[in-house]
């Protein structure tokens, strides 16, 4: 099975009036549109900055974040490290939020990232310490046109569940081979391609379940960010 959720199906956000604008394949539960959060996959953004410009301090607690800088570069503070850190292009920051830490980013012009919310079985982790690291794209590991961010020996750990996230970049015809247990995720960063036959473009987002192999037809240069998860979680989420 194939949902397919293009820009204007996702739902809409900003920061500073209108300085950071977001696209959310998966919103908040209250939101409308996007797709509703499922596995263990809460949240997911897109973000990107007309100028230069900061997300106050704001807290988390549970969850497990992950952003992913796309273009450009960010800062980040938290109230556990306490000082103001950069990440480029590629680099990935996780924080596992614990029984509570803020944050700030702050989002250079022309920079994008992502911002991703797992759920790593909140019964437990709101009980634990909060944690930050980041990790430089240098670490992580490619594997031809596979990039691995998060499973299959990268450096980049989390506690939640089953959680794989790699980048494809593609010139040439792919074949994803999942299993029925899985839920695999991809963003359309850029490209001009099919999946499974179905037309994409940029910014474009897909949940695929229930099929064993992703046929995907390249017709220009693309890159896709996935995350495989799955299906049902063996612990209660906060949706389920």
């Amino acid at each position: 099975m194939i949902e397919i959720f293009n820009i204007e199906k996702q739902v809409y956000g900003e920061f500073n009036g209108g300085e950071i604008i977001e696209n959310k394949p998966i919103g908040f539960p209250h939101e409308k549109g996007g797709a509703n959060a499922y596995s263990n996959l809460f949240y997911w953004a897109y973000a990107k900055a007309n100028i230069d410009s900061t997300i106050g301090l704001h807290p988390h607690k549970g969850f497990e974040i992950m952003s992913y800088v796309i273009n450009g570069s960010i800062k980040h503070y938290d109230t556990l490290i306490k000082k103001w850190k950069t990440l480029e292009k590629g680099d990935v920051q996780i924080i596992q939020s614990g029984h509570g830490i803020s944050h700030s980013e702050a989002i250079n012009k022309e920079a994008s990232i992502f911002q991703i919310w797992f759920d790593p079985n909140l019964e437990k982790s709101i009980f634990q310490k909060p944690k930050y690291k980041d990790y430089s794209s240098r670490r992580l590991i490619s594997n031809g046109a596979k990039k691995n961010i998060i499973g299959n020996n990268s450096p980049v750990k989390i506690e939640s569940e089953g959680i794989e996230v790699f980048e494809l970049t593609l010139e040439e015809d792919y074949v994803i081979e999942t299993n029925l247990d899985q839920i695999l995720s991809i963003y359309i960063l850029n490209g001009d391609l099919k999946i499974c036959n179905n037309k994409l473009k940029k910014n474009d987002f897909v949940k695929i379940q229930k099929m064993n192999k992703i046929k995907i037809k390249i017709n220009r240069k693309s890159k896709l960010f996935c995350i495989s998860s799955p299906l049902s979680p063996s612990y209660k989420t906060y949706i389920s």
